[in-house]
């Protein structure tokens, strides 16, 4: 065989290789992270399978997905209504759900875990997974938002395929992901992570596995001392929101933030900024969160937080 056939040969294949890294990609969790990661890997081509323990949940997440679909159709093929329905259609045909997270990971290629933001539950789903008959080649991302990944990773017999990949929401919308290193994570892992997020279309920012990693290490102390800044009654929650919108350049403000993401979730990520820094009194616990959270009003989901929502 002559030279420059072997070459272009072994370039083929090398770029085959490539390409067939990811082709199924399994999200664990189908709440609103979930489903937009699944959204957003179905929309480039990836076969996606959704997981949840409920079938009720599974089912509004899809209705959920084919509402975000039909905005992104709208957008893009403005008054084609049948070029609208044919790339629907298309997208929606490449999710599939399941509720049995053994059976759903034994194809993938990525499997993404997109569960609850408590370390104990993540930490157990990790070990179930040590049961499963997972492909050789697979990796794994965590999308915490705070927790340590190479503490999830330590319970797994594979902590050299687990990276964090901290997407933010809506997650089809936002172009930026956090992509965690750990200690015992590999290059190929690294690797694969990275081209995972490019194809998603996503501006990809590496950080090390601490507490926080980039933005949550900056944006908890801002919210918390909004918090207190509400507490002392400095100013209204609608006026320090106005003032950091208008005088900041943000497009949220600080309590506006913490209802789209749940009260409930951000005081789980207060708790676990004070167990790492005790005595900073950055992460000093806030009472105000604490309360709300006590009586249900987590935010937007509850259709009450620090605001109040029509449902």
């Amino acid at each position: 065989m002559a030279l420059a056939t072997k070459v272009i040969i072994r370039s083929l294949s090398v770029r085959a290789a490539k390409t067939a890294a990811v082709n199924n990609v399994t999200v664990i969790g189908c709440g609103f992270m979930g489903s937009g990661i699944a959204q957003n890997s179905a929309q480039v081509g990836y076969h996606v399978t959704l997981v949840d323990q409920s079938e009720e949940r599974l089912n509004k997440s899809m209705n959920d997905i084919r509402e975000g679909l039909v905005a992104v159709a709208n957008k893009k093929f403005k008054t084609e209504p049948t070029r609208c329905e044919t790339f629907i259609q298309g997208v929606m045909s490449n999710i599939s759900v399941s509720t049995n997270t053994i059976d759903a990971v034994t194809n993938a290629d990525m499997i993404v875990e997109a569960i609850y933001e408590n370390m104990s539950v993540k930490k157990k789903l990790f070990t179930e997974l040590n049961n499963a008959d997972i492909k050789k080649s697979a990796v794994f991302a965590s999308n915490t938002s705070s927790l340590s990944v190479g503490e999830m990773a330590s319970v797994t017999g594979f902590p050299e395929k687990i990276g964090g990949l901290h997407f933010f929401c809506p997650v089809p919308v936002m172009k930026i992901v956090e992509l965690v290193t750990h200690n015992m994570i590999s290059q190929r892992t690294v690797d694969i992570l990275m081209e995972f997020c490019t194809k998603l279309g996503k501006e990809i920012v590496k950080c090390k596995d601490t507490p926080g990693f980039i933005v949550n290490r900056l944006m908890v102390p801002y919210m918390l001392e909004a918090c207190r800044m509400a507490e002392r009654g400095d100013a209204s929650f609608k006026d320090i929101d106005t003032a950091m919108k208008l005088g900041a350049g943000y497009k949220i403000g600080p309590f506006e933030l913490a209802d789209y993401i749940g009260l409930e979730v951000m005081e789980y990520v207060i708790n676990s900024f004070h167990d790492s820094y005790p005595s900073d009194p950055l992460f000093r616990k806030s009472d105000l969160v604490h309360k709300l959270v006590c009586d249900g009003k987590l935010g937007r989901k509850t259709g009450e937080g620090f605001y109040k929502y029509n449902k």
